[in-house]
This record gives structure tokens, C-alpha cells and sequence, in this order.
């Protein structure tokens, strides 16, 4: 099945509760409040926790933006750091709610999860997460990880897959985040599913502008960008494709203790990802990226634009 293939038939039918009928995705199936609202209560308020990316900030300033309009008290806490620390937190009770990726959090939950398809990563994701959270509806918009490189390297290595990186074992330098030196979308998926291995590993940041900056300057042979980075395009890079399908699809999801998870926070999370496409948030990227706006203003913005706020 392909992955881009929402998942059908009558499993599908099962677990989607009536809230998420207008939604591009399905609920948890935690036995803790997945279905028609659950015995979770936003009225005390939620705190959301941001990764430390442009994006993940902006996607949790919309959140808090829809969720307030719903009379949802909401604190954001941003750049909290990496799914090592967020997930712990929110565990915890530090924070209630997590902007996600489906395929990322499946294989940090389960490094050897095999589902690529929404549908079924969205189960997978259900089955695996700890006990008190839960995924709520998946969205439109999509982020994924890629493995870029500038267009003289490709040329030079003669480079067009993730596949070409093997012949040239040991002579290459990958720059990305220092935790996708140990991630399955990563070095560590790079040798198991394709054998590349290479000359060193050098810790920059999350499609930041330490990674791009060395992969300009040639620091960095190969870069871990996200899809949704405005700079792939505009310097024309090029984007290693994936032909064993390595990096599963990275949809954008709500993360959140079953605590928060009730009918309020669920409807007003559903209704932004069903708005909420990849040109949008690529969009919103370069805002903050380029134009160097505050993620909560170009947030805010966006809801009022598109009728999510007041």
C-alpha cells in the first residue's frame, strides 16, 4: 500500500470516533480517553512544549492560538530541546501537549517500527506510545527529513539517492542534529538500510543555520534538512531520494496527555490540521526564517487569516 494512501476499510472505520469524522486522521487507541472525548479536562489550561525549530515553535504558538479561541488556557513553552527531553516532560506534567511527526515519533517509541503508511503508522503510534498519551487526528501538513546535498556534490559523486552515498564510504561528512547520530531516520538507518558509512559525523543543528552554513561553506559534505526549509529550494540543493523508503511519512500530530485530552482541545486541534497544508507551513518558515518575525506573531496571524481566531 502506498504510503501517501490514507487507510481505509473497516479497522479505520473502528477507530476513528465521531470528533474526528472531518479530520485527515485517527485517534489514539490508548485505552485512556481516546475515543468521544475521554475523562481528560483542559479547564485548568494546557501548557505546550515546543522542540527547538523554527517550526515546531510556530506549529506551537497555532496551537495555542486555536486553543485559546476555543476559551482554552494555553502557556507555551519553546525550544525546549529534543523528543529526549519533551516526551519525558510531558509525561511528567511539565508540559501537556507536543507538536509531533508521525514517522519520527513512531521510530524514536519503536526504532524498528516497519509502517510507512499514515494509516498505519498512526495504529503503530497508538499501540507504542507510553501509557497517559496519546496522538490525537494527524493533519495536512507534512515535514519530513532529507538528506540534501549542494549541487556540486552531487555532480562530483555523481549523487542522486541516498543509495550513491555507498560508494563513497568513508570519504563523506554528514552534518545534522547530534541526535540523529543515533536515530533509525539517521546515521544509524543510513548504514542498516543502505551500508554508508561515513568519514565523520558533526553535530550542528535542526535544519538551522549552523548545518546549512556548513553545508555551504563545504564543511559538510551531506545535510539533514527538513522538506519544509525554504533554503532547499533557494540554493538550489539537492535532495537524495529514498528509494528503500527509509524516512517514513512525517505528518503533522498532536502529542498529548490524556489528562488535557478532552472534546475542546480535540476539536479546535482537528479543525487546525484540517486547514493547515505544507505549503502553509513552508510558508510560515521563511516568515520567521527570513523575514525574522516572531513565531507567536506569524502564528497569530495565520489563525486570524484563516478563520481559526478572531
Amino acid at each position: 500500500m502506498n504510503r501517501r494512501t490514507l487507510l481505509g476499510g473497516l479497522f479505520a472505520a473502528a477507530s476513528v470516533p465521531a470528533l474526528a469524522a472531518c479530520s485527515s486522521g485517527i485517534t489514539s487507541l490508548d485505552g485512556g480517553g481516546s475515543a468521544g472525548g475521554g475523562s481528560g479536562s483542559s479547564k485548568d489550561g494546557v501548557t505546550i512544549g515546543t522542540a527547538n525549530f523554527t517550526e515546531n515553535q510556530v506549529l506551537g504558538f497555532l496551537y495555542a492560538a486555536v486553543l485559546e479561541a476555543a476559551g482554552v488556557k494555553t502557556k507555551v513553552r519553546p525550544n525546549l530541546g529534543t523528543r529526549e527531553i519533551l516526551i519525558p516532560a510531558l509525561k511528567g506534567g511539565d508540559i501537556d501537549l507536543l507538536p509531533e511527526y508521525q514517522g519520527a515519533l513512531l521510530h524514536y517509541l519503536s526504532p524498528k517500527a516497519e509502517a510507512t503508511e499514515e494509516g498505519e503508522m498512526q495504529n503503530a503510534l497508538a499501540m507504542a506510545l507510553p501509557a497517559g498519551l496519546q496522538v490525537l487526528p494527524y493533519g495536512m501538513a507534512e515535514d519530513s527529513d532529507a538528506f540534501v546535498v549542494t549541487q556540486e556534490t552531487a555532480d562530483k559523486y555523481g549523487l542522486s539517492s541516498l543509495a550513491d552515498l555507498k560508494k563513497e564510504n568513508g570519504k563523506l561528512v554528514i552534518g545534522a542534529a547530534p541526535e540523529v547520530k543515533k536515530r533509525e531516520v539517521g546515521a544509524v538507518g543510513l548504514k542498516d538500510v543502505y551500508g554508508v558509512e561515513f568519514k565523520e559525523f558533526k553535530s550542528l543543528d535542526s535544519s538551522g543555520p549552523l548545518v546549512k552554513g556548513a553545508l555551504k561553506k563545504g564543511d559538510v559534505d551531506v545535510a539533514n534538512l527538513f522538506t519544509t526549509d525554504t533554503d532547499i529550494v533557494a540554493n538550489k540543493w539537492v535532495v537524495l531520494t529514498d528509494p528503500k523508503n527509509l524516512i517514513p511519512g512525517q505528518h503533522i500530530v498532536p502529542l498529548i496527555a490524556d489528562r488535557k485530552a478532552d472534546s475542546t482541545v480535540r476539536k479546535a486541534l482537528a479543525e487546525l490540521g484540517n486547514v493547515l497544508t505544507t505549503a502553509d507551513l513552508t510558508e510560515l518558515n521563511r516568515q520567521v526564517d527570513k523575514d525574522k518575525k516572531d513565531p507567536e506573531d506569524v502564528a497569530n496571524a495565520y489563525a486570524k487569516e484563516k478563520g481559526l481566531t478572531k
